[in-house]
This record gives C-alpha cells, structure tokens and sequence, in this order.
C-alpha cells in the first residue's frame, strides 16, 4: 500500500523540488497550505495554518510520514509544536524536519527559534529525524540583489556564508523521509565557504552591475559566533557539489 506523505511548505523554494520527487517515488503527497487549490497527479491540497492551529489535524490525519518544512521569519517555534502535537495525536510514523546549520550556537532570534523548534519535534513521541543544513542559494541570492540596489552595499566582515543548493538538499530530504527515523542526521552545506564582500562582488559581476563595498563591523555575541564560523559545517558534515557560481550561471543566465 503507497504511504502519504504530508509536507508543509510543499509551495515554497524546497518544497517545489521535494512534492516531485515523492510522486517519483510513487507516495502520495499531500501539501499543507494556507490558500486552498485543487489537488492533480497524485497531489492533494489541505487548507490550515500552523501558526493558528487551524486545519493541522485535518492534514495529518491518515499520513504516515510528516515532512516539515515550512517556516518563517517569526513564529517557528510555536508552528511546529502545534505540527507535532497534531502528529502524535494521528499516530503518525515518522516526522521529518529541516533546520539550519548553527541553530545551537548562533546567538541570534532566528536560529534561536529554529532550535526551540527541533525540540519540539524531537520531544513529542513522534520518530523524528531532523537535518541542519546551510543557507540556500536562493536566499543568499535574494540577499545581495536586495543589497546590490544601494548605492553602496554593506558588506557585514565577519559573517561567512556556505550556501548549497535548494535541489541537493530536497534530494537529502526525499531520502530521510522514505528511510527509517534517524534522529539528528549529519549538517548539509554547500562545498565552499565565501565572505558576505565576495558573495556580492559575484553578483555584481554576473548582472554587470558596478557598487562599492562597504566592510560593516558586526558587534557582540552574534558578531563573535559569525567570526567563530558557528554557523558554517563542522567535522562530519556532507557536502554538496553545485557551487554559488554554478547557480549564478543558471539563474542570471
């Protein structure tokens, strides 16, 4: 008998890789989302919102496997644990969840929910597996063309970023959601570390755009975790293969 698979966020950057992936894999998928449209291919669509705690129960009802991977910048923590409440009322097998490399040690309001958030799933009785991995390249692509718009573009000296790609790690994702619960799984990173100045300077190249940088210090804790590298992939880490320029190339042609 095919399992369902439900997945959060099965609209967003990750989620338009992982749905699918999962239908090639012969499950059902079936997508949480906020804005109701009609299901097709092998797809179904519940209407809810996490952070309301409206609709979740109907969407885990029935799944086998919960695939979290909606998130926002405010309000994860709370959101999740109304996913898992739900999913250990259902019964449901196992509940995969994506979280970000750092989220135990980067003093900062994001990544501190984002923890708060894996505790939720990994207390909840639920079999859970959950993967930390690096910023997309999508999001740090978001980041330096919002900055490139300036006259000048900051360019924050001690953050280093190890962006992978958003395919590689629905791949991974995929995997650990039709294998068995693996607890906390090795961090996913890209292959190469950048600073903030060459992440823009990239940029600008590859849409012809010329900007001054302009080193900006970052004080306290969160500056000293980012010169600390706390946010980048430790001993045992797996590494993706498709580098920032490679996607640059794709995306701005």
């Amino acid at each position: 008998m095919t399992s369902t698979i439900l997945v959060t966020g099965g609209t967003g950057t990750l989620g338009k890789h992982i749905v699918p992936l999962l239908r090639d894999a012969d499950r059902k998928v079936r997508v949480l989302t906020r804005h109701g449209r009609a299901g097709a291919d092998g797809v179904s669509y519940v209407t809810g919102d996490l952070l309301a705690d409206s609709g979740v129960d109907e969407a885990v009802a029935g799944a086998d496997v919960v695939l979290h991977l909606a998130g926002g910048p405010k309000g994860d923590a709370e959101a999740t644990a109304n996913l898992t409440r739900a999913a250990a009322r259902a019964g449901v097998e196992h509940l995969v969840y994506i979280s970000v490399i750092g989220a135990d040690r980067v003093p900062l309001g994001w990544f501190g929910s984002k923890l708060e958030a894996e505790r939720a799933v990994s207390s909840c009785g639920v079999p859970w597996t959950t993967l930390r991995a690096a910023q997309f390249h999508d999001l740090v692509f978001t980041m330096v063309s919002k900055m490139a718009k300036l006259p000048v573009v900051p360019a924050p000296s001690a953050v280093r970023l190890q962006p992978v790609d958003a395919r590689e790690v629905a791949a991974r994702l995929v995997e650990l959601a039709l294998g068995s619960p693996a607890g906390l799984v090795p961090d996913l990173a890209g292959p190469k570390v950048y600073g903030m100045g060459e992440l823009a300077r990239t940029y600008l190249a590859a849409v012809g755009k010329r900007r001054p940088l302009l080193p900006v210090p970052m004080p306290g804790k969160a500056g000293r975790a980012y010169r600390a590298g706390e946010n980048l992939a430790g001993e045992g880490a797996v590494r993706g293969q498709r580098t920032w320029e490679a996607f640059l190339a794709e995306r701005v042609g």
